[in-house]
């Protein structure tokens, strides 16, 4: 079963401030609405290639949810991203016959500013270095706006790579191939990265990248930076690149105190490449 890049998952103390910092940012930003059962609501930023940025909140505090955790920890930031199965029960069995075993289906919902009460399923991942599964019972369109909703100023155009901290590559991967199955994602060699004392591996899923990194013990030693990130916040998506059709957005990393401790870049696409990418965009969302 495909599962592409559904939604990456940004925490942050205040929606409204967010929701001001990320329109500065040159994002179109719409409000989602609340989550029933949960003192949530959030804010999405939707992209062209389908995927878009989750900006959620918390009305009071959620002691017992691990995102609400993470902030509380360590501040603002990316804490985690979705997949999008075709059916998320589907996507528990398989992972369960491959020895993957996800907490789920587990029915979730948000109730839209508009009055739209949208219905999904996910499944939790038995460690931080998966990804969650988000499946719509509610037709998808409905959750994630379509049109000149996913039109922004700054030209960005959807996910290009994913970062992700893990401890251990090898058995990440082997629970990467698990959640997958074969077929349906290209996992690249582990290699390692000269001078970084980090090895990493790429796994396509779409029109986007998921990178892998872990410490190259002893060479990386607990100083360097990625053990360090590790230490101090445990494994987890950190860090992304946009694609962008503008250049002026390419100069540098997004200021995070406006990106709400996300560390966001950008990277230029021609015409040729935003064309292919759409087309595997769109068979990935079917």
């Amino acid at each position: 079963m495909p599962l592409p890049l559904d939604h990456i998952v940004i925490a942050v103390n205040d929606l409204e401030a967010a929701i001001a910092d990320y329109t500065a940012l040159g994002f179109n930003v719409q409000r989602g609405g609340d989550h029933p059962g949960r003192p949530t609501h959030n804010a999405l930023v939707v992209f062209a290639d389908g995927s878009y940025f989750e900006l959620i909140a918390w009305k009071e505090p959620a002691p017992q949810e691990r995102w609400w955790q993470l902030l509380q920890r360590h501040g603002e930031g990316v804490v985690d991203y979705a997949l999008l199965p075709r059916s998320t029960a589907e996507a528990v069995a398989g992972a369960a016959r491959r020895g993957l075993v996800l907490d789920g289906p587990l029915d979730g919902g948000r109730l839209r500013p508009d009055g739209e009460r949208l219905r999904w399923q996910t499944a939790r991942p038995p460690s931080p270095d998966l990804p969650f599964l988000c499946g719509d019972i509610t037709p998808r369109a409905l959750r994630v706006p379509e049109g000149d909703a996913r039109v922004h100023p700054n030209g960005a155009l959807g996910v290009a790579s994913l970062a992700i901290a893990v401890h251990d590559l090898d058995a990440t991967l082997a629970r990467y191939r698990a959640l997958f199955g074969d077929g349906h994602a290209h996992v690249g060699p582990v290699v390692a990265l000269p001078g970084s004392g980090v090895r990493l591996a790429v796994i396509s899923i779409g029109g986007s990248a998921l990178v892998l990194s872990a410490p190259r013990d002893p060479i990386g030693g607990p100083s360097s930076p990625l053990a360090q990130r590790l230490a101090a916040r445990g494994e987890g998506p950190y860090a992304l690149v946009l694609r962008t059709a503008d250049a002026a957005q390419t100069s540098g990393a997004l200021d995070p105190a406006r990106a709400h401790g996300a560390l966001i870049e950008f990277e230029l696409v021609d015409a040729q490449s935003q064309a292919v990418h759409r087309s595997t965009d769109r068979s990935a969302y079917r």
